[in-house]
């Protein structure tokens, strides 16, 4: 070879040394990392631990006890007596049970009824204030008008909430009833027989059912 081509090959292996290391490098740590595979391959497999059994519990014979007549007998009178005891009590807190709820009832009903005559008595009370404000508006002939309506929308509202709370006006017309009316008075009529009601002086009410006030009037004899 000439000495044109020495030199050629020369600079060729210098150029190439480098690249040649690298793949010396990477050639050996990819058998470094298969050889260390192959040894965690070739180490055995841990086989895993035996549980430990629990201790079974032993188990205790029962006892067997031979009762003779008599005490067989003491034993059985002594049932007998407990099994009675539990049946008075039982008895007993079946009583006081049936006696409270009997109370709670009779409590209810007494506060209602309790309630419920509060609620008449106030009503009552309030009748006069009623039979005032009708007598101001039957007599308002003279009075300004814008004054006599603004009267009669109180009484109205009035009337209204103690309707909602059950008052109710006594008929008076027709034939007198001692139940629910009161005769001051007495007239003769020919227009009406024996019995009829000719005049009211006083409304009467009531309150569900329950007479506060009988009405106030004059009957036909």
């Amino acid at each position: 070879m000439t000495q044109g081509c020495l030199r050629c090959w020369d600079s060729l292996a210098r150029a190439s040394a480098p690249y040649l290391q690298i793949c010396l490098k990477r050639s050996s740590g990819k058998l470094d990392k298969k050889h260390e595979n192959r040894k965690k391959d070739d180490k055995d497999p841990v086989e895993p631990k035996p549980e430990k059994n629990e201790a079974e519990e032993e188990l205790v014979p029962e006892e067997t006890v031979t009762l003779k007549q008599d005490e067989f007998q003491q034993v059985r009178d002594h049932i007998t007596k407990l099994e009675g005891e539990r049946d008075e009590m039982k008895n007993l807190a079946q009583r006081v049970q049936a006696d409270f709820d009997n109370f709670r009832r009779r409590n209810a009903s007494v506060y209602a009824d309790s309630l419920a005559e509060g609620e008449r008595n106030v009503i009552k009370e309030l009748l006069p204030v009623i039979d005032n404000f009708e007598r101001a508006l039957n007599n308002s002939e003279n009075v300004d008008q814008n004054y006599v309506e603004g009267v009669r929308l109180v009484y109205k509202q009035l009337m209204d909430v103690l309707t909602k709370k059950g008052l109710e006006e006594i008929d008076a017309s027709g034939k007198f009833d001692p139940e629910l009316h009161n005769a001051v008075m007495q007239g003769e009529s020919d227009d009406a027989e024996s019995g009829d009601i000719l005049e009211v002086f006083q409304k009467g009410y009531k309150v569900k059912d329950r007479i506060i006030r009988h009405s106030m009037v004059k009957v036909a004899k």
